[in-house]
């Protein structure tokens, strides 16, 4: 992955045409994809087990996946697809997708509705385009390297607050199982945050919050851990936008990160120093 998601957005051309049809594209399919688990909303999903949890997640996973993977294989039949969506770190070069079929799977199953589908290129370890639709809403932001972030065709903008005390901000669960130090980290992050922050908002799934971030209602969001398919679509669309994404000590993000930030440029340092106390 590239030093920061801004460097790549900035070194990129103001995406070229051929980038520009296939974001569309790829929106259309995430959108077909998101319907078919549309159709699996409603009642809360009973489970007894952590097998039976795991084994609804994956259903969910594999409605969106046998729309969404032919759709995009058509669209780049030489790109793989990460098949890991729990998975950090950097990819072999060549074009990947990296897709969350349901972002938010928990809330699905207990019929919340915070959920979404997104698909997001990557290209030679550089995050190149994003698309993530929210079926309940029929939201879909959209970011393409170099030539802005949209919700619906609209422009999207970061928030312009400069004051940490005067902002919303919102974290969110690593993963399931997380290890006991990380844990503890994100809770002291969370009474840094309520000491200095205007309201705290803890929830999942990350994507979500990330999307507010660049629609200028969150001010910041950061994570400790976290995976590709969790942070790359809020991070492209977040910079796109114009906010800044570092890790929780204001260094270069990358998916081998062990935090991630993601703010508004006026409250990003102010975010910083209260998140390392």
């Amino acid at each position: 992955m590239p030093e920061s998601i801004q460097t790549t957005a900035l070194a990129a051309t103001a995406g070229s045409a051929s980038d520009a049809d296939l974001l569309a594209q790829t929106a259309v399919a995430v959108r077909a994809a998101a319907s078919a688990l549309r159709e699996r909303f409603g009642a809360v999903v009973r489970y007894r087990t952590r097998e039976e949890l795991m084994r609804a997640l994956a259903a969910n996973d594999d409605v969106v996946l046998d729309v969404l993977r032919p759709r995009l294989t058509l669209l780049r039949p030489d790109a793989r697809v990460v098949e890991d969506e729990l998975a950090g770190g950097a990819l072999p070069p060549g074009e990947w997708w990296v897709l969350d079929p349901a972002e938010g799977n928990v809330n699905h199953l207990h019929a919340l509705p915070e959920w979404a589908v997104t698909a997001t290129l990557v290209r030679d370890n550089q995050p190149v385009l994003t698309a993530v639709h929210l079926p309940l809403t029929g939201e879909t932001y959209t970011a393409l390297a170099g030539a802005g972030a949209h919700l619906d065709g609209r422009p999207l903008h970061v928030s312009g607050t400069t004051d940490l005390g005067l902002s919303v901000v919102a974290t969110s669960q690593a993963r399931p199982d997380e290890d006991e130090k990380v844990v503890r980290r994100i809770g002291s992050s969370i009474t840094a945050m309520l000491l200095d922050a205007l309201v705290v908002r803890t929830s999942v799934p990350a994507t979500l919050h990330l999307l507010n971030v660049a629609a200028g209602r969150i001010d910041a969001f950061w994570q400790f851990a976290g995976a590709r398919a969790d942070l790359l679509p809020g991070a492209l669309l977040v910079a796109e936008a114009g906010g800044r994404i570092s890790d929780a000590e204001g260094r270069p993000w990358t998916p081998e990160s062990e935090s991630f930030l993601a703010a508004g440029p006026g409250v990003h340092t102010q975010a910083v120093t209260t998140l390392s106390r």
